[in-house]
């Protein structure tokens, strides 16, 4: 068995972590991604032994236990510990938030996991994240939560039928724009565009952003997308998010949800979004090492730039930047459009990549407590109307009537896009992703070529070579 918690750890090394800035609310950052030069944890203690596969979510009172929650996404920590402090007032029901640095979660997991108070609540990043959790994810299939799910197809279900994984959130993200600064462009003579409809292909989006950039000082800002943030740790949206849409289309032409083997058959396509952002920019691209997600929202909000690569959750970002000039009207989505056919019709990118997982390990009645917690969160009127109000997710539980749902801009826009027939999503594969090495190598490698010390057909072998060594490994440590 020891060796079997050894390989899994392994296997977490190796792991996609959670987004977004996701960033989640997503991603992250998100997506919060995992720095790849933190330390290792080393492996849990063997006799704490016990597959997930053999545990049962326990149905008992949860008065006598206690919670200990394991956040990934410190933009909203302190809305966690509000709630925490919430319901232990309501219940009396002991709750304790940590929240992991940017781009450590996997990291923390791994080291907290091993201790004797582990976190009794976390999350996992899809089918990958629990194959690499699974001996500490119990089975939430008779829980409430589970039956409330809307679309039960998006839990996290082991090879037994069981549900180790519960998705709390469905986000989306695209491009920002500012819809104020882009109606004065829209207005100037010799513009690109007419409107913002007109905007539908990379070509059109090209041809704008170019000009806009010639004109940004008759427009009053100093660059059309804010900073590329490649500081390791802070690049996750385009070794991640941003690489997630020539991912989606590869797989859709092989009719496949994985590979051992990509291609990076739309590499060129990638290239032309990511060149348009470094070079139409409010900073050099040589000198994009150095910023930081804030540093990309904070350069938005102030107005300084007129489009952004974010997802939903950024609103928080936007709002919450002192001197915000932005409009709430103003803020709306565009898809990220490559030059790939039949763009035209594409949505924005919209998924998941954030389940909710009860510590298997830990005592019946901390898994009864965290269990309650987390329903409580979904069902009541305190804990739904901070996830829609404060932590701004789209919940995928038919706890939420109508007028419970998000108000802010960003959240109303991805509802729209999935509301839109004409739209086709872009499903959200970088939970397939190999390793978080794998991003990281990619996101230095961005880096590089953004300063000139690498060229694109070396950035492509990298992702070719590395996401085969990477898929292989994991392989291995699964055997």
């Amino acid at each position: 068995m020891k060796k079997k918690l050894v390989s899994a750890l392994l296997c977490a090394t190796m792991a996609v972590s959670l987004l977004a800035g996701c960033g989640s609310s997503s991603e992250a950052p998100a997506a919060d991604e995992p720095a790849a030069d933190e330390p290792a944890a080393e492996a849990p203690a063997e006799d704490a032994e016990a597959p997930a596969e053999d545990a049962e979510a326990p149905a008992a009172d949860a008065g006598a236990g206690q919670v200990y929650y394991l956040n990934f996404k410190p933009e909203v920590d302190e809305v966690w510990q509000s709630l925490a402090t919430q319901y232990t007032e309501e219940t009396g029901v002991p709750v304790k938030v940590v929240t992991a640095a940017s781009g450590s979660y996997e990291q923390t997991l791994m080291s907290e996991i091993a201790n004797s108070e582990a976190p009794t609540l976390f999350q996992i990043n899809g089918p990958i994240g629990y194959q690499n959790w699974k001996d500490y994810c119990a089975d939430l299939k008779d829980t409430d939560l589970y039956s409330w799910l809307l679309d039960k197809s998006l839990a996290v279900e082991g090879d037994d039928g069981g549900v180790y994984g519960i998705p709390y959130v469905v986000e989306g993200f695209g491009i920002i724009y500012n819809d104020a600064i882009m109606q004065k462009y829209f207005a100037m003579d010799g513009a690109k565009a007419a409107s913002i409809d007109d905007i539908k292909n990379f070509d059109t989006l090209k041809a704008v952003v170019e000009d806009m950039q010639a004109k940004k000082d008759d427009l009053g800002i100093e660059g059309v997308f804010a900073s590329t943030s490649l500081t390791p740790g802070e690049d996750w949206r385009w070794q991640t998010h941003l690489a997630n849409v020539p991912v989606f289309y590869e797989f859709k032409d092989k009719d496949v949800t994985d590979t051992d083997a990509l291609e990076f058959t739309y590499s060129d396509n990638y290239k032309n979004i990511f060149d348009l952002y470094i070079n139409n920019s409010c900073t050099a691209p040589g000198l994009l090492g150095s910023k930081s997600v804030d540093d990309s929202m904070a350069e938005f909000a102030l107005g300084q730039a007129a489009m952004v690569q974010n997802g939903n959750w950024a609103w928080a970002q936007i709002s919450g930047v002192d001197g915000n000039v932005v409009n709430q009207e103003d803020v709306k989505f565009l898809p990220i459009y490559t030059g790939i056919s039949g763009e035209e019709s594409q949505g924005l990118c919209t998924g998941t990549e954030n389940f909710f997982s009860i510590n298997s390990q830990a005592s019946a009645e901390d898994q009864a407590a965290s269990i309650a917690f987390v329903e409580w969160l979904f069902s009541s009127d305190t804990g739904k109307a901070a996830v829609t109000n404060d932590l701004g997710f789209i919940a995928p539980f038919n706890t939420f009537s109508d007028d419970e749902k998000p108000t802010d801009p960003l959240a109303q826009e991805v509802i729209r896009y999935m509301a839109d027939s004409s739209k086709t999503s872009v499903a959200w594969n970088f939970t397939s992703f190999p390793s978080q090495q794998f991003k990281d190598d990619f996101g230095a490698a961005l880096l590089e070529y953004a300063s000139g010390s690498l060229t694109w057909d070396d950035v492509k072998a990298l992702v070719v070579e590395e996401w085969a060594t990477e898929k292989a490994a994991i392989a291995e440590a699964a055997e």
